[in-house]
C-alpha cells in the first residue's frame, strides 16, 4: 500500500514514508524484542541506546556545538512560551519580544505573566515591505534596524518561522553589540518549529532554540529543545521540576517518562535526513519546492501572496484567491483530486500549503498543476 494523497497539513504533518514503513514493520517486535517500541522501559539499555542516537544524529543534523545540551521534553512549543521565562527570565526579570505574527504574540502575551515584557517591535504596526498588511496580517518582519532593543533584557525571543501567516527569516540574526546589532551578551531564544532541519542554521548565534516536534521532526507530543550550557541553572524557584532545564538536562531527559514512541520516530526521520544528504542538501530541495509554488501564484491572476517577497516561508505558503467566493470550490476540488488539508488557518483564511521536508516535489508540481486548472476553469 502506498500514499494516494499528498498532506498539506500545517501539524500534525507529513511524516517520511520510509520511515512509516519500518515503523510498520517493527510495530509489534522492535529489535527483536517482541515488544513494541512503545513497551519498552525507557530506562533500559535498548531505549537508552536509541535516545542517545537520536541526539547525535540531531547533533550533526544542526552542527550543535558541545557546549550546547539536546533536551527532548513534552507540551509543545505553546507550553515552552511558559517554560522559557520560567528558566531564563529570572525572578523579577524583563525579556525583549519581537512581533511577526500568531505564534510570537502568543509567546509574548504567556511570558508577560512572569516578568516584564518589551516589544522591540510589531510588524502588524508597521509596514516595512511592499505588500501593505491590507487585512491585518502580518506580512513582514520589520528590519533589525528599527528593533528598539533592551540592555536589560535575559533574552531577546524571535519565532523564526510563523506558520499562520507564512513569515520566515531568511538568515540568523546579526549579533556583535552593533548599534542595529543583538548584543552577544542578550541571548537569542528562537521558536524554529516550522523549520527546524530545513535550512542551515548557525546554533552558535541563539542561547536557546525550541519547538514542536510535529512539522519536520516526528509526531506531536515531543518537544525538542537546544540550550547553551551557560543558560542552565537559572529557574524561577516556583518552576515545575519536570520543567527546569537543569533537572531535565542532569537527568538526560529522563526526569519523567520521556514521549518514546516520538523519540523513536524522531531518530528515524533523523535517519532518513541523513541518507538524503543532510540538512544542506533538503534545503536546496525546499528552495525548489517553494519556488515552484511561488512562481504559479505570482504568475496567476487568481492567486496572491501578501508576505513581502524577503521573507516569504518556504515551509508554510499562504495564498488567497482573489474571488473569495470560490474557497469553498477550490477545497472540494482539492480533495477530489488527492490534495489534502489546504484550508488556511481560520485566524487569516484563504489557503495554506505546507511544504515540509517530508512532501516530495511531486506533491507540489500536483498542487501547482491543480491550481492552473482551476483557475482555467474557474477564474
Amino acid at each position: 500500500m502506498t500514499r494516494k494523497v499528498f498532506n498539506f497539513s500545517p501539524g500534525p504533518a507529513l511524516i517520511p514514508e520510509p520511515v512509516l514503513r519500518q515503523a510498520a514493520e517493527e510495530m509489534l517486535d522492535w529489535q527483536g524484542t517482541g515488544m513494541s517500541v512503545m513497551e519498552v522501559s525507557h530506562r533500559g539499555k535498548d531505549f537508552m541506546a536509541l535516545h542517545a542516537r537520536a541526539i547525535a544524529d540531531l547533533r550533526e543534523l544542526l552542527s550543535i556545538p558541545p557546549n550546547y545540551k539536546v533536551l527532548f521534553m513534552q507540551g509543545g512549543a505553546l507550553a515552552e512560551n511558559s517554560i522559557v521565562p520560567l528558566n531564563l527570565m529570572g525572578e523579577a526579570g524583563q525579556a525583549d519580544y519581537l512581533l511577526t505574527g500568531q505564534w510570537s504574540l502568543k509567546s509574548a502575551r504567556e511570558a508577560a505573566r512572569y516578568g516584564q515584557i518589551n516589544i522591540v517591535a510589531d510588524a502588524a504596526g508597521s509596514d516595512g515591505s511592499d505588500t501593505a498588511d491590507a487585512k491585518g496580517v502580518y506580512t513582514h518582519i520589520p528590519a533589525q534596524s528599527v528593533w528598539k532593543l533592551s540592555r536589560e533584557a535575559a533574552y531577546l525571543h524571535l519565532c523564526t518561522s510563523e506558520t499562520i501567516e507564512g513569515v520566515e527569516f531568511q538568515s540568523d540574526p546579526v549579533v556583535g553589540g552593533g548599534e542595529h546589532e543583538v548584543s552577544p551578551d542578550v541571548p537569542i531564544v528562537a521558536d524554529m518549529s516550522s523549520h527546524i532541519l530545513s535550512r542551515v542554521i548557525d546554533v552558535s548565534r541563539y542561547g536557546c532554540i525550541y519547538g514542536g516536534a510535529q512539522k519536520n521532526i516526528g509526531p506531536a507530543g515531543l518537544t525538542f529543545v537546544i540550550v547553551r550550557e551557560d543558560l542552565i541553572g537559572r529557574a524561577h524557584r516556583l518552576c515545575p521540576s519536570a520543567f527546569n532545564y537543569q533537572v531535565v538536562a542532569d537527568n538526560d531527559s529522563m526526569f519523567n517518562t520521556p514521549p518514546t514512541f516520538g523519540i523513536y520516530l524522531a531518530g528515524l526521520v533523523f535517519e532518513w535526513l541523513k541518507a538524503q544528504g543532510g540538512v544542506a542538501a533538503i534545503e536546496a530541495v525546499n528552495i525548489n519546492k517553494a519556488s515552484l509554488l511561488y512562481e504559479a501564484i505570482d504568475g496567476s491572476g487568481l492567486y496572491q501572496n501578501w508576505v513581502s517577497k524577503h521573507c516569504r516561508s518556504r515551509m508554510n505558503v499562504t495564498f488567497f484567491l482573489h474571488d473569495e467566493r470560490l474557497n469553498e470550490a477550490f477545497l472540494a476540488d482539492a480533495r477530489e483530486a488527492g490534495l489534502m488539508n489546504l484550508k488556511g488557518h481560520r485566524v487569516v483564511g484563504g489557503m495554506r500549503a505546507s511544504i515540509y521536508n517530508a512532501m516530495p516535489i511531486e506533491g507540489v508540481r500536483a498542487l501547482v498543476a491543480f491550481m492552473r486548472d482551476f483557475e482555467q476553469r474557474r477564474g
